[in-house]
């Protein structure tokens, strides 16, 4: 199983869990916010359209926090921030964020060195509770449809999509990405 897309950073790290069961999301927020020196961010993988949607989530975080254009003081909020393509902290926790009725969630690592990656792996793998599955980050025809709608991507604009690209998933993920893209012209 895949942690990044082909070819992209290496720091950059994606896992998925699925059958997760997070009794308090804040508590559990918390308790791995404070062990971890690193960037990492938790999402409703139901509502993620693949690794790319948070890659590139991850790097418009990281520009923007180099160029001094960041939103949030925080690079992993940062990151949600852009994944929803929202400017309002509450809105992006709202559209992606984990909930206690989560069961499959997504993972985004933002790594200083690569060399940490294991390290880092094994940590997540032990403290969510759930089973590692890079398959929960899959579009399927379910999430399709409700990606859609939560980012209120209009027939048309996927039928336009879909003619130059023939294919839903990979017109689905430019859309989300196109989303992203969006937020950077905003700031």
């Amino acid at each position: 199983m895949k942690e990044n897309p082909q070819g992209l950073d290496e720091n950059i790290i994606i896992v998925g869990f699925s059958n997760v069961k997070i009794e308090d999301t804040n508590t559990f927020l918390e308790q791995f916010r404070k062990e971890n020196l690193i960037p990492i961010q938790f999402f409703d993988a139901k509502q993620i359209a693949g690794n790319q949607h948070l890659y590139f989530a991850a790097i418009n975080a990281l520009n923007a926090f180099n160029k001094k254009t960041n939103i949030s003081n925080n690079m992993a909020v940062e990151a949600l921030l852009f994944a929803s393509g929202q400017r309002q902290i509450k809105k992006a926790v709202k559209m992606l964020g984990i909930k206690e009725d989560t069961s499959e969630v997504a993972v985004l690592l933002m790594l200083k060195n690569s060399h940490e990656k294991k390290k880092y792996l094994r940590l997540i793998s032990q403290i969510i509770p759930g089973e590692r599955n890079n398959n929960v980050l899959e579009l399927t025809k379910k999430k399709i449809d409700d990606i859609i709608k939560l980012f209120k991507i209009s027939d048309i604009e996927f039928k336009t999509k879909l003619k130059k690209e023939g294919l839903e998933k990979e017109a689905l993920t430019d859309l989300v990405i196109e989303r992203i893209a969006l937020l950077v012209t905003k700031s």
